[in-house]
């Protein structure tokens, strides 16, 4: 049994070294995530992240950029040692300068068309958010907690040969972390589980909204029939003296882009107990299609958590034009979106993350099939 640096530290929470976490599910994670923008959709709409998965002995990270029509991945992967403060992935690098408030991120050049070195400065408190719970037949496959913040960014990135200086004051952008179990690493074999069909279907709404004076985070997700397996609204002051406030039960009204499940306008309404609303308006401008070459499923070669070897790094450059069509129907997307939030007689108007799928049939939207698209 092997001791690390964070053993000396008073964290423990079952009897076992820091490298061993309290359950044997292969598909305990402990992950990062990252987006960082400018606002404009003529400008790189950069997200990355970072996982550590102790009981398959593996830590990877990926970056991935819209650029334009330009898909630039770089990913690594490594065998996971024992110190879990080690965050370190071949030429990424994400260190923790300051908990909840200031993190860095780095992706060395020669790896590719990408390269950053980033500084997260945080500009509202890191919030909980609801645990995440789904099980199907009598296995979990979901038990997780995550935090949200938004922040803002110094540093650099140069995409594909073009350098851009970040600077606080115009780029942007919100930071999670999340833990717990969820599909990680090589497909298990169904079993059973495949003929619980409905149970496969997955729509999802995950979006962060950035405001002057506060965020507003907002999860659904449901199965086909519209069942909630979660669903939530809150409103994350910057003051830290505020505690976040939930905003009421979420209703959604999503229009697609013709030919296919990309969203091209959709209503969000929050609805209190005594029947008040506050709705928002999302307008999605720029799609990061982080499915292709990331690790999130679409190739079965490269999985979050599956085995490279002691270390392997790669790098994909796509044009996104010619990314496959049915195959952006089995992943999320991550929009770069800006929002009118309407409550009473006053509107605000603000940006950040509107990230959306619908995978399989849902009622509500009239998919009956995992490749129906919109009209």
């Amino acid at each position: 049994m092997m001791l690390s640096e964070m053993d000396d530290y008073p964290i423990h929470q079952v009897a076992e070294v820091i490298r061993h976490v309290g359950t044997s599910d292969r598909n305990f994670y402990d992950r990062y995530y990252f987006n960082c923008h400018h606002g404009d959709p003529d400008d790189p709409w950069l997200i990355v992240g970072l996982g550590v998965y102790p009981n398959l002995g593996v830590t990877d990270c990926f970056a991935v950029v819209r650029y334009r029509d330009e898909h630039i991945v770089v990913r690594g992967s490594r065998a996971l040692g024992a110190n879990r403060n080690d965050l370190r992935v071949g030429p990424f690098l994400v260190e923790v300068v300051d908990g909840l408030q200031k993190l860095h991120v780095r992706l060395a050049p020669g790896h590719g068309d990408l390269s950053f070195d980033l500084v997260f400065d945080a500009d509202s408190p890191a919030a909980l958010e609801p645990r995440h719970f789904q099980r199907q037949l009598e296995r979990v496959t979901f038990d997780t907690m995550r935090f949200v913040q938004t922040g803002r960014w110094t540093g650099s990135m140069t995409v594909d040969g073009t350098h851009f200086a970040v600077e606080p004051h115009t780029w942007r952008g919100n930071r999670d972390r999340s833990w717990g179990v969820r599909p990680v690493g090589e497909a298990e074999p169904p079993g059973r589980r495949a003929a619980e069909t409905d149970a496969a279907s997955f729509f999802w709404i995950y979006s962060v909204m950035r405001f002057d004076d506060y965020a507003v985070t907002v999860i659904v997700q449901e199965l086909r029939t519209g069942e909630r397996v979660m669903g939530d609204a809150r409103r994350i002051w910057n003051d830290p003296a505020r505690e976040p406030e939930w905003l009421g039960r979420v209703e959604h009204d999503v229009t697609f882009v013709s030919g296919g499940r990309e969203p091209a306008s959709a209503i969000l309404r929050f609805i209190r107990p005594g029947g008040e609303e506050i709705v928002v308006r999302c307008a999605p401008r720029l799609a990061n299609f982080i499915g292709f070459g990331t690790g999130y499923g679409l190739e079965q070669d490269w999985r979050h958590g599956m085995w490279q070897g002691e270390e392997k790094v790669e790098s994909l450059h796509l044009k996104v034009s010619e990314l496959d069509a049915t195959m952006k129907l089995f992943c999320p997307a991550d929009h770069l979106a800006t929002f009118e939030l309407s409550e009473g007689d006053r509107t605000v108007r603000g940006e950040g993350l509107f990230e959306f799928s619908v995978i399989g049939p849902h009622d509500q939207y009239g998919f009956t099939d995992y490749t129906d698209v919109a009209p």
